[in-house]
């Protein structure tokens, strides 16, 4: 899941405003017409017209809203959206748990599409293209962290929904439950023909959060590595790591999840409070938690051998994790945080899920839905991942 940095200030330096029009050459209201395919509206200041599900404060209850979104810039596309999937990233920021939120905000970073208009200095992407757009949408792309350490660490970074944009008519950037996006072609991946966009949306974030770290695993055939939490992320976790050649030890608080999980690859299935837990300990090479609540470190760093490496991606309320410090000391584990992927790895995952048939679990439903299937991920019915139908928008 994925994590956000604090809170940009609207004073950072402007980028270049720009926009389109429909129709080659054509000329509306002084901006220069990009590459466009009429699917969406565009207004005559060449905004672009949207709708979506919305959260309006921090009740966590979702509503329809219509929204402008900016022009098309020169090195910008445009995406009519098709999919986008639920992250339990979506519940924690409508609802305040990561701090306070401006409101309107359309939540979803997990967004697949075609694009429908690139912007003139756009040669990555042509009109027609499959795309994908996971947690980031701009940054400065100048930084030692854009160039070489990931676009996620940049100070500059602009991530999907809730963070503040000058160029947006909002004020801040909307996310992906809505039918278009606009977005810095930079950050959109394409998406390979034998992978369905359905499937392919929860790649933009389940999938690369559990597979940055795992590419720095570097797995082996025979490691042992533990998932802790079959959830969204967790599910893809185990089916990542399977492919690769290891062992998956998935630890789970929900025993109807135990034929899935086994289906998935994973060679030991243990249930939350079953004394399994005490044959496993000091046995895995790595272990990826995909917690999004606060719990105990001490609990699974056991289970890690000594010097091995324990590596967390969910981001609870607070991004507050407790931790025994001394509990720790002793497991000599090496703890540390992962956040998302940058964008080379993210396109990375797309295309050996694609290649590889590595596919989420998803349940399909309409945007009158969404409410109910946030209740059912906060509760753990998920299976495994809700997708949203965007035409229903």
């Amino acid at each position: 899941m994925c994590d956000k940095h604090e809170t940009q200030d609207l004073s950072r330096r402007n980028f270049i405003k720009t926009s389109s029009a429909l129709g080659a050459g054509l000329l509306l209201g002084g901006f220069a017409a990009p590459s466009f395919a009429a699917s969406s509206e565009q207004l005559a200041n060449g905004n672009i017209k949207s709708r979506g599900y919305a959260a309006f404060d921090n009740s966590g209850l979702l509503k329809p809203w219509e929204f402008e979104r900016r022009p098309v810039g020169d090195n910008d596309i445009l995406i009519e959206i098709k999919f986008a999937s639920i992250c339990h990233s979506d519940i924690h920021q409508m609802k305040g748990h990561w701090g306070a939120q401006q409101y309107p905000q359309v939540p979803g970073h997990e967004i697949a599409g075609i694009v429908t208009a690139v912007g003139k200095n756009v040669t990555k992407f042509k009109v027609g293209d499959r795309a994908g757009v996971g947690c980031m949408v701009d940054s400065c792309l100048d930084c030692n962290s854009c160039k070489d350490q990931g676009e996620q660490y940049c100070p500059e970074t602009k991530f999907t929904y809730g963070y503040p944009d000058e160029r947006s008519p909002t004020g801040s950037t909307q996310g992906g439950y809505s039918n278009n996006i606009v977005v810095r072609d930079h950050f959109a991946v394409h998406i390979p023909e034998n992978i369905s966009l359905e499937h392919a949306a929860p790649l933009l974030c389940a999938g690369i959060t559990t597979y940055s770290p795992l590419l720095k695993f570097n797995l082996k055939k025979g490691d042992k590595i533990g998932v802790v939490g079959i959830g969204g992320l967790g599910h893809l976790a185990v089916k990542l790591a399977v492919s690769q050649g290891a062992d998956v030890y998935a630890f789970t608080s929900s025993k109807d999840k135990v034929a899935d999980i086994k289906a998935f690859g994973a060679k030991v299935v243990v249930v939350d409070g079953e004394d399994a837990y005490n044959e496993h300990k000091s046995q895995l090479d790595y272990l990826i938690n995909t917690l999004p609540v606060k719990y105990d470190i001490a609990k699974y760093a056991s289970l890690v051998k000594p010097f091995g490496t324990y590596t967390q991606v969910g981001m609870p309320e607070e991004f507050s994790l407790n931790m025994n410090a001394l509990a720790l000391a002793a497991s000599r584990v090496n703890f540390n945080a992962s956040l998302i992927g940058d964008m080379q790895e993210t396109q990375e995952v797309v295309d050996y899920c694609a290649k590889n048939n590595i596919l989420p679990a998803t349940q399909l439903i309409k945007a009158s839905e969404i409410n109910n299937a946030w209740q059912s991920v906060v509760d753990k019915k998920a299976r495994y991942r809700y997708v949203i139908d965007a035409s229903t928008f």
